[in-house]
């Protein structure tokens, strides 16, 4: 009986081993922890140690140690299954059957190799069309004409598709590869014993659409004249979602932590122009509306997210989906605001015409989402009227009741209701019946857990040659790389055994360490989405959930030769973060002291930096030894 590991996963948080030991080892609390004689072997004094914080034991004497499904199969000589069940009997669970076939692992197996796959592709095809962009004058002048420099377009790795129909053949031996058409690369049409293949891109400006970890997942083509459509994206495929990707994300991530802020806009080109002029922590949105998982995404790097959108109609409307994704995000340490431009201006024609100093006080100016969220709920309500304020409470329910819990939803609920001249305890009480269900209990609220996607990996670490991980190699030539990796180490020990700490952690700290090279990053990436979907957890079940993970093993062995260390210490993990803060911050200003002689951009990025790095050199609390 194949039982699925979710399930095992939240047994273990729902069980208290204490208890579960206590029935059989007569344990004395001691400090954080419950102290007895094991029950594996004969003792006269206790070496038996329960942390009911990480839900796991362990006996220094004899090595033994688990959590509570491991306790019973150790002590009765129940086999696994049995265990659960019984665990699962004494929470009042029914214990689920994983129905999945050996060929449907399988499966699973092949789409994540087709995956690697199609990332090759599409790789090979950026590299070509960055070529075909030297050697085409007409898409040289024409971005030229926009105001780019090389240096930009090579930033943003822009390509050209020339005009021919098979242009892609030249680059791939096989142009009747499948994988082609997988990738969005290639058009298949087969009509009766005809069969077409033909690029998908034709003569068109290209820009790669990146993933967090810098591989390209898609492209999107923009039109030099009047040809339609003026932008066309790659479609959807098993790498490339619009829905949930951002353009630009990779390429501004440094400089949205830099800034404190993320300005999305609406095209390709804005973001690359804004870039140019020194607005390097622009995204956009890929052809569609803003979702919740964009913003969700956005949050993972800054507090504050700014929407750029046209004046018009059209804009509004947009602004008003993209303030939909945002409510259920709305908390108090979190900013959304809403920038309107003129009707006949985009961002890039706006800071072209007026400057960036002109648009940086537009950007500074920004509509923030509680005035916002006012706004669009009086749109087309007379306030003077019953009818009006009747209509105005109704258009707002569905905004508050998509916000979380918060001191902005309370005091929103406060200007609402002097809106609507009712008391705050009746709208309330009138927005939380029937039509709205208590609390956040509706079906059809715009952001649900189900929407959430796991974020994706960071670029793997060199292994110096070895494909296995263990905690003892070292995988860095100086003293100086291997005690940071030592650092890492023992942060992923101490946010795994203290899960809670990392909402206590700022955006830019989590952002550094989700970004860390494998399989640091990756597993700070899975904590991330383990907090967001099911919130702190005791490190034996989330030991239960990373174990289907790539380094999950590799962190079980981590923290098995750690077990001792029951107490955390936040001023130790604050410690650490300092470190390797520092360490990252010396590695960015490096790179920039190598461009600084001849990028304006860079330098004024490097002196802005140096001025971190004085703060942080300041004196501290000495790093505990690690």
């Amino acid at each position: 009986m194949a039982i699925p590991q979710s399930f095992i996963q939240e047994l273990i948080a729902r069980t208290d081993v204490v208890e579960v030991v206590g029935q059989h080892v007569q344990l004395k609390r001691g400090g954080a922890n419950f102290m007895g004689l094991c029950p594996f072997h004969d003792e006269k004094s206790p070496s038996f140690t329960v942390s009911p914080s990480k839900q796991f034991f362990h006996c220094f004497g004899c090595g033994k140690h688990g959590n509570a499904i491991g306790f019973l199969m150790e002590l009765a000589g129940l086999g696994f299954v049995d265990a659960v069940k019984e665990l699962a009997q004494r929470q009042g669970m029914e214990v689920p059957e994983d129905r999945t076939t050996p060929e449907q692992r399988a499966r699973q197996a092949e789409v994540k190799a087709l995956s690697e796959q199609l990332s090759d592709l599409l790789a090979k095809a950026g590299e070509a069309y960055r070529k075909q962009l030297k050697t085409a004058p007409v898409a040289i002048d024409y971005l030229k004409g926009r105001g780019l420099t090389g240096q930009i377009a090579k930033r943003f790795g822009l390509g050209y598709a020339p005009p021919g129909w098979r242009h892609l053949a030249s680059v791939f031996p096989d142009y009747t590869d499948e994988r082609l058409v997988q990738a969005g690369l290639v058009i298949h049409q087969s009509e009766g014993e005809e069969d077409k293949r033909y690029d998908r891109f034709r003569d068109r400006i290209m820009f790669p659409i990146r993933g967090i970890k810098g591989d390209v997942i898609g492209f999107g083509g923009r039109v030099m004249g009047n040809d339609t459509p003026k932008y066309l994206n790659s479609p959807e495929t098993p790498v490339f979602s619009k829905g949930r990707e951002l353009y630009g994300l990779f390429e501004a991530k440094e400089a949205i932590r830099d800034a404190g802020l993320v300005l999305v806009t609406e095209g390709y080109m804005d973001v690359v122009a804004l870039a140019q002029w020194g607005f390097a922590n622009a995204v956009a949105t890929l052809g569609t509306a803003c979702t919740a998982d964009h913003v969700q995404k956005l949050f993972r790097h800054t507090d504050t997210v700014v929407f750029a959108f046209d004046g018009d109609a059209a804009g509004r409307r947009a602004a008003r989906r993209a303030l939909e994704a945002a409510l259920p995000h709305a908390q108090d340490t979190r900013q959304a605001k809403f920038l309107f431009l003129p009707t006949e201006h985009d961002p890039d024609s706006y800071i072209r015409e007026h400057g960036p100093e002109a648009f940086a006080r537009l950007l500074s100016a920004a509509t923030p989402l509680s005035r916002w969220v006012m706004e669009v709920s009086r749109e087309g309500c007379d306030l003077d009227t019953a009818e009006g304020r009747s209509l105005m409470a109704r258009q707002a329910q569905d905004l508050w009741l998509a916000m979380p819990n918060s001191i902005l939803k309370t005091q929103l609920l406060h200007e609402w209701a002097q809106a609507a001249q009712l008391g705050t305890h009746e709208l309330q009480a009138l927005w939380e019946g029937p039509a709205g269900g208590p609390g956040r209990g509706r079906s059809d609220a715009p952001y649900s857990k189900a929407s959430r996607n796991r974020p994706e990996r960071g670029q793997p670490r060199a292994s110096g040659g070895s494909s296995a991980w263990t905690p003892s190699q070292p995988t860095r030539a100086h003293r100086q790389g291997q005690t940071q990796r030592l650092r890492e180490d023992r942060a992923l020990v101490l946010l795994f055994s203290d899960a809670a700490a990392w909402d206590g952690l700022s955006e830019s700290q989590r952002s550094l360490l989700c970004e860390l090279p494998a399989p640091h990053g990756e597993l700070f990436q899975w904590l991330d989405t383990q907090m967001h979907d099911l919130g702190p957890q005791p490190l034996a079940a989330l030991l239960i959930g990373v174990a289907e993970h790539d380094h999950g093993a590799w962190l079980a062995r981590l923290v098995e030769q750690t077990p001792s260390n029951l107490d955390n210490d936040r001023q130790e993990l604050d410690s650490i973060l300092l470190e390797i803060e520092k360490q990252d911050l010396e590695s960015v200003l490096a790179s920039l002291a190598q461009r600084a002689a001849t990028d304006p951009e860079a330098f004024a990025r490097f002196k802005l930096l140096d001025q971190r790095r004085k703060v942080l050199k300041k004196p501290s609390t000495p790093v505990d030894s690690v």
